[in-house]
C-alpha cells in the first residue's frame, strides 16, 4: 500500500504502517489533553494504542499463516487507523479452508485474551468492564476486554469482518460460491445500515464504521461477481492477436513512433524471439521525461508482469494482473508469443459475457456473439 513504512517481517510476511495510523496516535494525545490527564496518562493511552495493533498484527498473522498451510501466499500486512489489512493472494476456493482461514483470525485474540485473563487472575487485580474502559484503566484489563470485543466484533456476520466470511463459507457447502457470497454480502450491507441508522443518533463512529461495512461488502460481492463471469474461460478468448513488439535494444523513440502509429498503449518487449518484459504506455512517459527519448527500452521496462499460457483460465490471471499492478501481460503457447491480454480486453469481454447472459435468460442467444469455448 503506498505511504506505508515497513516495520519488519515475520515468516516471509511483511509488516506496514499506514501514515495515517500517526493521526490515531495524535487523536489519543489530544483526548487526553482535553480531559485534563497529565503526560503519563496521555503516554499511557499511546502504549495502550501500540499494544492494541500489536494484537491486531497477531491476528492478521493468524490468518495469514493459516493460509499459508493451504498454499495461500500473504503479500504483506498493513497497519491502518481502522486495524490491520492482510493481502491473501487468494481466498481458498473450498469452503472448509476459507473457513479455517477466517476463523484463525479471531482465534488469535480469544487465546491473548484468555492469558491476559489468567494472568490478571494471579495479580487478582481484575477490572470491571466499566473501570476497563475508561481512560486510565489497568493497561492489562483494558487489553483484555479490547481483545474480546475485537473477537465480538470481528465475527460479525458482515465483510469485510471476519465473520462475514465464516457466513459465506458456511453458505457456500450447500450453495454456488457466487450466491453464498451475495447473501453474505446482503447481510453484511443490512447491518451497515443498521449500524449507521443508530450511530445517527448516538456514535458518529457508528456512521464511519457503517460506511466501511457497506462498501467493504459491496466490493467483496463485486469482485466475485467478476471471478464467476472470468470462470472458464481460457486466456486466448480476450487475448489480443494483433499486436506490435518491441526489442530490448530499440530506444524510446522507437516505442513512441509505435505508441503514436496504432491504438495500442502497452508493448512486450522480446530478445531473440523470447518475451523478456513489458513496457507500458506509463512506464514509457516517465522515462522518457526522466532520460530521454534515445534511452533503451530493456532499462526501463516492467521485469514482473509474468506472461500467461494461453490454455490457463481467464480469473487466474486476471488475478495475477491485479495482483502486480500490470494493465498488460504477454501471452504464450508453448514459449511463443502468441498474444497479449491487457484489463481493457478483459472488462470487453466481461461485458460481452454479461449480454450474452442476459440474452439466454431472455432466449435470445441468436442476437449477440457469443466467445468461443
Amino acid at each position: 500500500m503506498k505511504w506505508s513504512w515497513r516495520l519488519g517481517s515475520v515468516a516471509g510476511i511483511g509488516i506496514f504502517v499506514h501514515w495515517t495510523f500517526l493521526l490515531l496516535i495524535g487523536w489519543i494525545v489530544l483526548l487526553h489533553v482535553q480531559r485534563g490527564a497529565g503526560a503519563g496518562a496521555a503516554i499511557a493511552g499511546v502504549v495502550l494504542v501500540l499494544a492494541v495493533f500489536g494484537c491486531v498484527v497477531l491476528h492478521e498473522l493468524g490468518h495469514a499463516l493459516t493460509a499459508k498451510r493451504f498454499g495461500i501466499r500473504t503479500r504483506d500486512i498493513t497497519l491502518l487507523p481502522i486495524g490491520g489489512v492482510a493481502r491473501l493472494e487468494r481466498m481458498p476456493d473450498d469452503p472448509g479452508q476459507e473457513l479455517w482461514v477466517a476463523l484463525a483470525g479471531p482465534a488469535v485474540n480469544v487465546v491473548i485474551a484468555g492469558a491476559l485473563f489468567f494472568s490478571l487472575q494471579f495479580t487478582a487485580s481484575l477490572w470491571s468492564l466499566s473501570e476497563a474502559a475508561r481512560v486510565g484503566g489497568g493497561l492489562v484489563s483494558q487489553l483484555m476486554w479490547i481483545n474480546v470485543v475485537l473477537v465480538a466484533f470481528n465475527l460479525l456476520p458482515a465483510f469485510p469482518m471476519d465473520g462475514g466470511r465464516v457466513l459465506r463459507a458456511l453458505l457456500a457447502r450447500r450453495l454456488a460460491y457466487a450466491r453464498a457470497t451475495q447473501i453474505a454480502a446482503t447481510v453484511g450491507q443490512g447491518m451497515a445500515i443498521l449500524f449507521g441508522v443508530v450511530g445517527l443518533f448516538s456514535n458518529p463512529m457508528l456512521m464511519f464504521i457503517a460506511l466501511f461495512v457497506y462498501l467493504g461488502a459491496q466490493e467483496e460481492a463485486h469482485h466475485v461477481q467478476l471471478r464467476s463471469l472470468l470462470s472458464g474461460i481460457p486466456v486466448r478468448d480476450a487475448m489480443m492477436t494483433r499486436f506490435t513488439v518491441l526489442r530490448e535494444d530499440d530506444s524510446l523513440a522507437a516505442a513512441v513512433r509505435e505508441l503514436l502509429a496504432g491504438s495500442q498503449q502497452d508493448f512486450p518487449v522480446v530478445r531473440d524471439d523470447r518475451v523478456v518484459g513489458v513496457l507500458p504506455r506509463q512506464d514509457l512517459v516517465r522515462s522518457l521525461a526522466a532520460q530521454g527519448q534515445q534511452a533503451r527500452v530493456g532499462d526501463v521496462m516492467r521485469k514482473d508482469c509474468a506472461t500467461a499460457e494461453d490454455t490457463e483460465m481467464l480469473d487466474g490471471a486476471f488475478q495475477r494482473m491485479r495482483a502486480a499492478n500490470c494493465p498488460t501481460v504477454p501471452v504464450v503457447h508453448g514459449g511463443r508469443l502468441v498474444g497479449v491480454l491487457t484489463l481493457e480486453n478483459v472488462g470487453e469481454l466481461m461485458m460481452i459475457s454479461s449480454a450474452y447472459q442476459t440474452a439466454v435468460a431472455r432466449g435470445r442467444v441468436d442476437d449477440i456473439y457469443r466467445p468461443e469455448a
